[in-house]
């Protein structure tokens, strides 16, 4: 599927789940390993816009890098967000389902099914 695509970490039980859920409804989305090859700035606000979201809600607040740049500040603007998880992709949310213009986060994997 052309424009199928899921953002995927293979080390991360949510993003297997997601990829499985697909694969069980027959969907063989473009897997992209983000980690290995992350989106650049302008793919990153393409995903952003499609989600629905601002860059900080995309963020893992958990990862280390997140308290080291300081991630937590209310100042810290959507750019300095949004080049931090370009910079540091473990910062990027997953996995993100990407489906006909319109992406999901799969938290839990059934998420997906709601674009398809």
């Amino acid at each position: 599927m052309k424009n199928t695509r899921l953002y995927h970490n293979p080390r991360c039980s949510k993003s297997r789940g997601t990829l499985e859920l697909l694969e069980e409804k027959g969907i063989q989305p473009e897997v992209i390993l983000y980690l290995d090859n992350p989106p650049d700035a302008g793919e990153l606000r393409s995903l952003l816009e499609m989600l629905d979201m601002p860059p900080r809600a995309l963020l893992r607040t958990g990862e280390i890098e997140y308290a080291e740049l300081g991630l937590a500040d209310p100042g810290k603007s959507d750019e300095e967000i949004i080049e931090a998880m370009t910079t540091h992709p473990r910062l990027i949310e997953r996995p993100i389902f990407v489906h006909n213009g319109r992406a999901v986060i799969g938290r839990p994997p059934e998420n997906v099914l709601q674009i398809l």
